[in-house]
């Protein structure tokens, strides 16, 4: 991807016809939302942001400190609200959490715009996630390989309900972001034609 691919009139073009949609990226973690959500946004001249940094700062205490004291449940119901939030914006490229798409609730947020699946292979989300150094509460567990295979059994049935799925093995992100903007005008309607003048 060249450089000033950010400036590139195809994708200010793209950005006129979503009007202002709002593309929220799902997919599990190690997917690299967030990685490519801010040369995605940047390419459509829109504002990037990360919707479990949000999360943090509004409950003033880490996600890991929420799942350990107040539990799974309470974690997902301050996700939503945050979503929520977030839906009344435009203009937005939005990093979900992985779980985001398990509550019926987020969809009907993220469905104002569209929902971008990133998906990548299990060996490569075990391989990004083993670099991380941020914990992952869902991922504690003494095979965390194993945990990750389950929830994403669980979990790939709900992230191909997204718009559009993007494969990605292992690109850099702004590669990955350039393989969304290509693919994103097959999922958007056209806009309507002026009707024909009569004959």
């Amino acid at each position: 991807m060249a450089p000033d691919a950010a400036a590139s009139p195809s994708h200010r073009a793209l950005a006129r016809r979503l009007d202002g949609l709002n593309i929220y990226l799902v997919g599990m973690m190690g997917a690299g939302k967030s990685a490519v959500g801010r040369p995605l946004a940047e390419a459509l001249g829109y504002r990037f942001i990360d919707a479990d940094a949000t999360l943090t700062e509004a409950a003033g205490r880490p996600i890991a400190e929420i799942f350990s004291s107040d539990g799974e449940e309470a974690f997902r119901a301050l996700e939503t609200s945050v979503l929520n939030g977030i839906a009344s914006w435009h203009s937005l490229v939005v990093a979900t959490g992985g779980g985001a798409v398990t509550r019926p609730e987020n969809w009907g947020h993220m469905r104002q715009g569209v929902v971008v699946w990133l998906d990548a292979p299990e060996a490569e989300l075990l391989r990004r996630l083993a670099a991380d150094p941020t914990r992952r509460p869902l991922l504690d567990a003494p095979d965390p390989a194993g945990r990750l295979q389950a929830l994403l059994q669980e979990r790939r049935p709900l992230y191909a309900q997204a718009d559009l799925a993007v494969v990605q093995a292992g690109g850099q992100p702004s590669e990955v972001a350039l393989q969304v903007l290509e693919a994103l005008p097959s999922v958007l309607r056209d806009p309507r034609q002026p009707p024909e003048a009569p004959g």
